[in-house]
């Protein structure tokens, strides 16, 4: 199973986790990004609108990295994944 981990400022939104917690990890199955994140999002419902916008895709302040690389496909998410892969989650800075 892929190891899914939330940075501090996403997963405190989890319902039960303290703000201070630090980061959130989940192994979850699935053969790519989508099917990995559809599994978490069943167990971890509230994380899913602080992820994915109302068309399913990554909010654009949301940062996807499978195994260290950042993903090109934030729309459909169908890069595949390995039962070792490590997917990390976290808002992205922007500003100017």
């Amino acid at each position: 199973m892929a190891t899914v981990t939330a940075a501090p400022a996403l997963s405190r939104w989890i319902n039960d986790r303290p703000a201070q917690a630090g980061p959130a990890t989940w192994t979850v199955e699935g053969q790519t990004v989508r099917e990995v994140l559809d599994r978490l999002f069943e167990q971890q419902q509230q994380l899913r609108g602080y992820v994915l916008d109302e068309q399913g895709q990554v909010r654009h302040h949301v940062a996807v990295f499978v195994d260290g690389i950042a993903i090109d496909d934030k729309r459909s998410l169908a890069t595949p994944v390995t039962p070792q892969s490590e997917i990390y989650l976290f808002q992205a800075l922007s500003g100017g």
